[in-house]
């Protein structure tokens, strides 16, 4: 009888005090962020956590990242989004209504497409790969497929996966673009000087966004409040956003880190048989996603970075660091992925809820 690989023997640096896997783990993204960093690559310190994360986490590690601080790491992502987004932001969404429109219903209507081949092909279990592929909240999506019976294991695998595939490769297109980071690593104050009533009013923000999200059972409203609140609240002239380096490198450090430690060995182990074609199925959406971004780049004349991230189906925050850290048009990236999250949140579910139904596999 086969052991189950959630109760092996192996601990690997599980068996190690928890403080020293922690030390381990901030080590670990600290040298890879140095070596990304010099290498030239955007948003290393989003990168280098969930490298760092996969790495300790798959070799035994326990660290985990309480979800209050990853909360507040999201409120402190959405005030960054705030921030960068314009005041006309509504008239050029009003204005490029129809890009904006294609964009979402595009890359919605490309995962649920390839969800329903991909299942109705039996390459992988059930209606797994429909929710594993919706590019929705995350949590949304493993909560609405474990009341569908899907393999949430899996689910959550493929959801966070995409996220981390994403975000390599977007960095490695920015990279080798030839546009390059938006500041060079001696440029970077790190503590700079606070305007601290604004700092307090920025964190106030960042931190009553996802406690009234998370009272609401708002999917992503940890990081949609602030951001609707920041946009409101410095057009009405009542805040200004201050962001400190130090600040925004702890939050991505913690959405680095809640990313790569998902990736645990026995889930790993769990998926192993699956992985190749959670990958395939991966990165085919991202090439269609690259097609729509390309027919942008033809048709409207967006440059092909902004395009690219504009259309990436990651996780956005993980794509609004990167749009941060990079000469691109922010707001076009951000006003796409924010649009898609919300329009996602609302179908999505319903969405994937359908067609597991009508293709008989849910």
């Amino acid at each position: 009888m086969a052991r189950d690989p959630e109760h092996t023997s192996w601990a690997g640096i599980g068996r190690w005090p928890l403080s020293v896997q922690w030390a381990l783990l901030v080590g670990l993204s600290a040298g890879f962020c140095v070596v990304l960093t010099w290498a030239g690559l955007p948003a290393a310190l989003l990168l280098s956590p969930m490298i760092a994360g996969i790495l300790v986490t798959t070799s035994g590690g326990r660290p985990r990242i309480p979800a209050g601080a990853f909360s507040l790491a999201q409120g402190v992502v959405g005030c960054m989004i705030a921030k960068i987004l314009p005041l006309s932001i509504s008239g050029e969404v009003v204005g490029d209504w129809p890009l904006f429109a294609a964009g979402v219903v595009f890359v919605i209507a490309a995962s649920g497409l390839l969800g329903w081949l991909m299942a109705r092909l039996r390459l992988l279990p059930g209606s797994t790969v429909v929710w594993g592929l919706s590019p929705g909240g995350a949590s949304a999506m493993i909560v609405m497929a474990e009341s569908y019976g899907a393999d949430t294991q899996l689910v959550a695998l493929m959801q966070y996966l995409r996220v981390v595939m994403v975000a390599a490769l977007a960095s490695a297109v920015t990279h080798f673009s030839g546009v390059g980071a938006l500041h060079e690593v001696h440029a970077v104050t790190w503590f700079p000087t606070v305007d601290w009533p604004s700092f307090a009013g920025t964190l106030a923000l960042a931190i009553l966004g996802p406690l009234v999200a998370g009272r609401l059972r708002m999917p992503a409203g940890g990081m949609l409040l602030p951001l609707i609140g920041g946009v409101i609240l410095v057009h009405a002239g009542w805040l200004t956003i201050e962001l400190p380096q130090w600040l925004l490198a702890i939050s991505y450090a913690l959405i680095g880190w809640r990313i790569g430690l998902r990736f645990t060995r026995q889930l790993l182990i769990h998926a192993a048989q699956s992985l190749p074609r959670m990958i395939a199925c991966t990165l085919v959406l991202i090439a269609a996603c690259g097609a729509l971004a390309a027919f942008f780049v033809v048709t409207a004349g967006v440059d092909p970075l902004t395009a690219y991230l504009a259309t990436s189906p990651g996780g956005a925050d993980s794509v609004a660091i990167l749009a941060a850290s990079s000469n691109v048009d922010a707001p076009f990236v951000m006003t796409m992925q924010m649009a898609r999250m919300v329009v996602t949140l609302m179908l999505g579910p319903a969405m994937a809820k359908f067609i597991a139904t009508r293709s008989g596999i849910a």
